[in-house]
């Protein structure tokens, strides 16, 4: 499964929920007829829904699920994760990424030198930062931001991505 978001809280009494998006192409997910919650996005213990209906809505974006009619339905859901199989997740462009494919890569600078691995992405609204760790040690975690005058490269085959980076910053 292919993590895409999480279920923030109800909104409104006809079972919409906000939705948390990890990505910056939620308007994609719409052409998805069912999404999958679960409780740990690690987890096997995903359920199907059928999706009623998803879209903007205050900064943020709300969903709705066939079968769910009321808020105390909507609050059921609250904390869940929204995933999919990646069969089922709409085709991304040649410079897009799903998130998932990110982590584990190799990050290297343009002169060759390993800064570490994804560990994890952050989303900060402004865009999304790459956390990369050389090692387990605290000191050794860099958050890069994942822009096109930092990431030049990546190679999800290959395993790496290349920065426009210095190993002593």
């Amino acid at each position: 499964m292919i993590v895409l978001g999480r279920i923030l809280a109800p909104y409104g009494v006809k079972g919409w929920v906000k939705v948390r998006t990890f990505g910056d192409d939620p308007e994609s997910w719409k052409r998805m007829s069912r999404w999958w919650l679960g409780p740990d996005p690690e987890g096997d213990q995903w359920r199907e829904l059928w999706l009623d209906g998803f879209k903007a809505h205050a900064g943020g974006w709300v969903a709705k699920f066939t079968g769910l009619e009321d808020r105390e339905g909507a609050e059921s859901l609250g904390g869940l994760y929204v995933g999919a199989p990646r069969e089922a997740l709409p085709k991304t462009d040649a410079d897009e990424y799903y998130w998932t494919d990110l982590i584990g890569l190799a990050v290297v600078t343009e002169s060759g030198d390993a800064l570490g691995r994804v560990e994890s992405l952050i989303e900060t609204g402004a865009n999304q930062v790459l956390v990369v760790r050389d090692g387990d040690a605290a000191q050794s975690k860099r958050l890069l931001p994942f822009i096109t005058q930092v990431v030049k490269a990546v190679d999800v085959s290959g395993g790496k991505i290349t920065v426009a980076w210095q190993a002593d910053w």
